[in-house]
């Protein structure tokens, strides 16, 4: 403790441990007009320096990178050891073409796999459904049945690679998929890791890519983190994201506290399940947004470890620090790309991805320049791999662990956000938890009233977007752009039609039966799942088996 005691008790001969005096440290003399003010309203003094960290205890704030409270990182090497993995988010089209672009990327650098799915698979619909037109393959792959995903995996080593799969309210349904192509190569499931993202309820906040009211979606969450806590030990049941809050217009600080809120009750639904918190919070995964705020970025990510840390241990009980330790991956922000002079978007996606790396990312996507168009270019989702590939062999940022530690600003800007965050988090409490705050609407408001406030301080002028309300330029080109081909849509629903006419129907019949029994009796859905995948039911089937017990949500109107 001897750190913190001497951080405490400052020289008082030395005028530099004392408060900064209102003339330097509060004065306008000779500043710039605008307000220096974080995304989450939090004003920037001119000068920090030690009176702003008067309290502060080096042991209980920060401590060792690896032990808790984790605020440093969650290992004690972190890029010594192993750099973050490069994990590109990627799909579009068919399998086929989607299985293309993956194989491009891993021979030029990627070191793992991040696949998006079209908006049909998101939502549980066949490729054929009539709900699916015009929709399929455009802003994913698209993924109806067994056949399809091993595709989409052919030539990929899963028992040597990690896989993220960004799905949510079908994520039982693709995770079974990926299980049974494992098992049809012969990879045992203890030798695959990866993650389904399989967070529900900010759907229901943000994004829309729900399927079943809240209370039958949570069960699907806890029947996975169940399931691969037995069977898939090294699998990530869950990535609880913030990320789309913030591509909703949430601040940082609302960012932190409602990801850390839907994680919350995460951990109650599974503990309410029979499940204990050491059981399975060590395999709980993160995903944070990355936007252009430098500073403010890095600290959320190190109050997001020391928030964590201490709501497991102090809330829940937790007693492994693996339980403790929050691991996330980041992603630059799709929102502040521009479709105006899209070459600016390669500084911004450069900036962001260096703050998800002293912010301590376990992994990162970078988003290409072209995104605010189109799906990313070959071309241009190459040069964002090589954007990360230049950060961790060139800029020498990993070379030691959690670099901006001590830094007066950086550490009075993580104690700020916790704090904003805490009180968010209290009020989400004092309304029932996340559910109930997301069943009132109140978590959409908070957001969407800081969607308005930012968008009001572009067109006033109060923010400088470059290339947008200041610097912009006389003329604009459309570059070339990705587009998928409409044909690829039909050659998917002639795939299916063959599936259906090929597989034994009375035996997806008893297997889709099997899964809405035990959808109203209760049990682990996994299993039946798994069954019907084997069975060569398609994704749109087995999710409307559900559908018929579950129903689908329709929120009420927040306006």
């Amino acid at each position: 403790m001897r750190y913190a005691q001497e951080q405490k008790q400052p020289n008082s001969q030395n005028p530099r441990d004392k408060a900064p005096s209102t003339s330097v440290g509060e004065s306008r003399a000779g500043e710039r007009p605008s307000r220096f003010v974080t995304t989450s309203g939090i004003e920037i003094k001119r000068l920090y320096e030690p009176a702003d960290l008067a309290e502060f205890d080096y042991w209980r704030e920060l401590g060792e990178p690896g032990r808790f409270p984790f605020t440093r990182g969650v290992y004690p090497t972190m890029y010594r050891g192993r750099l973050w993995t490069m994990r590109q988010y990627a799909g579009f089209g068919t399998a086929e073409e989607s299985n293309r672009r993956y194989r491009y990327l891993f021979e030029r650098g990627q070191t793992g796999l991040s696949i998006a799915f079209d908006l049909p698979t998101q939502m549980g619909r066949d490729s054929d459904h009539p709900m699916a037109r015009g929709e399929v393959g455009r802003v994913g792959v698209a993924i109806s049945s067994l056949p399809d995903m091993e595709v989409l995996l052919d030539s990929l080593p899963l028992d040597k690679i990690s896989t993220s799969m960004t799905i949510n309210a079908t994520a039982p349904i693709l995770l079974a998929l990926y299980l049974v192509v494992a098992e049809r190569r012969g990879v045992p499931w203890n030798k695959l890791s990866g993650t389904t993202q399989n967070d529900i309820l900010k759907e229901y906040i943000a994004r829309g890519t729900y399927i079943y009211p809240p209370r039958p979606s949570m069960r699907l969450v806890t029947d996975v983190i169940a399931f691969t806590s037995r069977e898939v030990p090294h699998w990530n049941p869950i990535s609880i994201s913030g990320y789309h809050m913030r591509e909703a217009g949430a601040t940082a600080a609302q960012e932190l506290a409602f990801t850390l809120a839907n994680a919350i009750a995460y951990v109650e639904a599974a503990i309410e399940a029979g499940l204990e918190v050491d059981q399975f919070a060590g395999r709980l995964s993160f995903f944070f947004n990355v936007d252009n705020n430098f500073f403010e970025e890095i600290a959320k990510f190190r109050a997001a470890r020391r928030m964590w840390a201490r709501i497991m241990k102090e809330r829940f009980g937790a007693r492994e620090e693996r339980s403790m330790a929050l691991r996330f991956h980041a992603q630059t922000s799709g929102a502040s790309l521009t479709a105006q002079q899209i070459d600016n978007n390669v500084v911004r996606v450069a900036l962001q991805a260096l703050a998800a790396v002293l912010g301590g990312t376990q992994s990162l996507h970078t988003n290409s320049k072209d995104e605010a168009l189109a799906l990313p270019t070959e071309e241009s989702a190459l040069l964002a791999l090589r954007t990360q590939q230049i950060i961790a062999y060139e800029s020498g940022v990993a070379d030691t662990v959690d670099p901006l530690a001590g830094s007066y600003f950086v550490e009075k800007l993580t104690n700020e956000l916790e704090l904003r965050a805490q009180e968010y988090i209290a009020k989400i409490d004092d309304l029932g938890g996340a559910i109930a705050a997301i069943e009132s609407g109140y978590i959409q408001r908070e957001i969407h009233e800081a969607a308005y406030r930012y968008q009001c301080q572009i067109e006033r002028r109060e923010r400088i977007i470059v290339g947008v309300n200041e610097f912009v330029s006389g003329t604009y080109e459309v570059p070339e752009i990705l587009r998928v081909d409409p044909e690829l849509e039909e050659k998917q629903k002639r795939r299916l039609a063959e599936l259906r006419a090929q597989r034994d129907n009375a035996s997806v019949k008893r297997a889709l039966e099997k899964v809405e029994q035990v959808a109203r009796d209760g049990g682990n859905l996994m299993v039946p799942i798994l069954d019907a995948v084997r069975a060569l039911a398609t994704l749109g089937e087995i999710s409307d088996a559900m559908r018929r017990v579950f129903g689908e949500y329709r929120p009420a109107s927040e306006f």
